[in-house]
């Protein structure tokens, strides 16, 4: 099947996205992408139509992309257990923002397929739209209808992985131009590409997606001769972008203002000894890595290489793919431990975010996951792990550059939006990751206190005045907070019966 046919068959992108974009979100902002050639994009369709940035609720039933039986049982069951009437209607606006504002499916070859923006941008993040479905998985068994969506969406990534494993983001269409701001990149850009920035993490959260919903509900149903063609390329992947034979075929340049939206040295990034890490040419975040040996996303590679393999050996009964999966996992891990720990003077023994092999080492973290933080969330390390508290209490304090306290907030950032810009993703993800109940609790506090009034998590917050926001739609991070909420439903139950106003 060539190329052109992987994405859905005669639904143009203004009839798949049409309608429903603007419902529900607080607004419009961000880098909405319009076509070159005069062909106007969804998001710009949609916003004569958009709510006002003040708007604080779900949209309305009629208005949802797509509903859930089961979804809807845990937001009413879990907003009965939320006092706080701020964080409830939170809860109840973020945890189903996936489902009623990004979701787009239908069929492919008779086969289920779903595509997800991202929220404000109209394009599918293969890392995003994992992560915006990673919440429903669970509930995935008991409602069929939704279990189908999240298939679609499995298929879909692997289709879009066999066009280009190099590339971050895709459009909806193979007839769709590329994201404005990629049209000029000297990259292979191949058709259907939203944007190619080589990132190991997106690769990993296709597995991570296709593995978590194998295990909720069971089902095979997605993991045709596609699917493992599609692992095998991942695989193939890594491989070559462990460097030991040259630098492998991707290049990426763009002309930009901003340095981290372009690549050193003609495009392959800068130089790194081939020490059995993969080399990511840029982060979660989508900006370019400094050093090329990605500490937090080689360690997340391991993980999901770990769990192709046992796909691989239960559903395929393909021994030769597992001991590949495994085989490579093996050795990154031990090219982690020698080469990606460091000595720090505070924190003792703790985890450099980017080495380079030559002694090189950039010691911080971003707020994006993988990151240092997110790495115990992630299942690549053990939340008592000592070498993950020791990295853990130094990514969570002044040390880490990126680290930023002001009167509205304190959390992690990074450079996508420069200095004292707060992700509260961070903070979210400082809760999921903390095992002490104070530290929760503040962050609840803060969570729930720096929306600006819109009960919406955005992508960043200036760390004296939440009002001043980036990113008002931005499906992932919400559905991240829903997540938290339904963990300590379940794990410290007695947080959500106080108040934080």
């Amino acid at each position: 099947m060539s190329n052109e046919n992987f994405f859905n068959a005669g639904m143009s992108r203004r009839a798949m996205l049409r309608g429903g974009l603007a419902a529900g979100v607080a607004g419009l902002a961000g880098r909405a992408a319009v076509a070159e050639g005069g062909t106007q994009s969804a998001m710009a369709m949609a916003q004569a139509d958009a709510p006002p940035p003040e708007l604080r609720e779900r949209p309305a039933p009629g208005k949802r992309r797509f509903q859930s039986d089961a979804i809807e049982r845990v937001i009413r069951e879990t907003k009965a257990k939320i006092a706080d009437p701020t964080l409830a209607t939170m809860f109840e606006n973020c945890f189903p923002n996936t489902l009623d504002t990004t979701i787009y499916a239908g069929t492919f070859g008779g086969k289920p397929d779903t595509f997800v923006i991202t929220g404000d941008i109209d394009a599918m993040w293969l890392r995003d739209s994992s992560a915006q479905l990673w919440p429903y998985v669970p509930y995935c068994k008991e409602d069929p209808k939704l279990a189908q969506m999240v298939e679609g969406v499995i298929r879909r990534q692997s289709r879009c992985v066999l066009i280009d494993p190099y590339a971050n983001a895709f459009m909806p269409s193979v007839d769709d131009k590329p994201l404005s701001w990629s049209v000029q990149d000297l990259t292979d850009l191949k058709h259907g590409v939203g944007e190619r920035k080589w990132e190991i993490d997106s690769l990993c959260y296709t597995l991570r997606l296709a593995h978590g919903y194998w295990k909720a509900t069971g089902s095979t149903a997605p993991f045709d001769a596609q699917w493992k063609q599609s692992a095998e390329l991942i695989v193939e992947t890594f491989r070559v972008q462990q460097r030991k034979d040259g630098p492998g075929p991707y290049h990426f340049q763009r002309s930009s203002p901003i340095p981290t939206d372009t690549l050193m040295l003609n495009g392959y990034g800068n130089p790194a000894v081939p020490v059995g890490m993969i080399f990511s040419m840029f982060r979660p975040s989508d900006d370019a890595c400094i050093y090329p040996l990605f500490v937090p996303a080689n360690l997340f590679a391991i993980t999901s290489l770990e769990q192709l393999a046992e796909m691989a050996t239960a559903i395929y009964h393909d021994a030769e793919l597992a001991q590949k999966a495994q085989a490579l996992a093996k050795e990154v891990r031990a090219a982690v431990m020698e080469y990606g720990r460091v000595q720090h003077p505070k924190y003792g023994e703790m985890l450099a975010y980017e080495v380079d092999g030559y002694g090189g080492r950039n010691l911080m973290d971003d707020a994006n996951a993988p990151g240092i933080l997110s790495l115990a969330y992630l299942g690549c390390m053990d939340v008592h792990d000592p070498l993950y508290q020791s990295s853990r209490k130094f990514v969570l304090s002044t040390d880490n550059p990126y680290f930023f306290k002001g009167t509205a907030a304190e959390g992690i950032g990074g450079p996508h939006q420069g200095l004292n810009s707060i992700w509260p993703m961070s903070v979210i993800m400082r809760a999921l990751t903390s095992t002490d109940e104070a530290e929760q609790r503040a962050c609840l506090r803060t969570i729930r206190n720096t929306t600006a009034g819109t009960n919406f998590i955005h992508e960043t917050i200036n760390k004296d005045d939440a009002a001043k926001y980036t990113r008002p739609w931005f499906s992932w991070a919400n559905g991240l907070f829903g997540e938290l909420i339904l963990h300590l439903a379940e794990h410290r139950p007695a947080l959500l019966k106080e108040t934080y106003a």
